[in-house]
């Protein structure tokens, strides 16, 4: 906590998770003190932690979910059961599903690829997947 001092970020939203052999993992969401979008490229990094889209790809149209892998090589847990369980309550079928990681800027990223059985055709429908992902991601939903 001493580090966030040093870089005057406040912490907006946390989520804690217990393991079965007795330990804990912290996902913290931060800001600046005053409240603000952080805009220094250093302090950025924790800002960036969750990127959600669909997109098309010819007759396809895929859902990608990338998440940074920590130092340690740890991923975030449960994010592809949130993810299907975001997209059961939405009554999306998927076809196709895979999960890689990937160097990108010199830092390792999870990659979820999910090909959505083709049930919807709107862009509003597009939205509206993309924020419930996100909302069942972030533990708001």
């Amino acid at each position: 906590m001493r580090t966030l001092k040093d870089y005057s970020i406040q912490i907006s939203y946390g989520r804690f998770y217990s393991t079965q052999n007795g330990s804990c993992e912290v996902d913290l969401f931060v800001i600046q003190m005053d409240g603000k979008k952080i805009f220094d490229l250093n302090k950025q990094i924790c800002s960036t932690a969750l990127r959600v889209a669909v997109v098309s790809r010819g007759p396809d149209t895929e859902l990608l979910v990338t998440n940074p892998v920590e130092l340690s090589g740890k991923g975030r847990p449960l994010v592809f059961y949130d993810i299907t369980l975001a997209l059961k309550m939405l009554n999306i079928r998927i076809f196709l599903a895979e999960i890689g990681r990937h160097v990108i800027g010199g830092r390792e990223w999870e990659v979820y690829r999910i090909l959505l059985n083709d049930d919807f055709d709107s862009a509003a429908s597009k939205d509206k997947i993309v924020d419930s992902v996100t909302k069942m991601l972030m533990g708001w939903e």
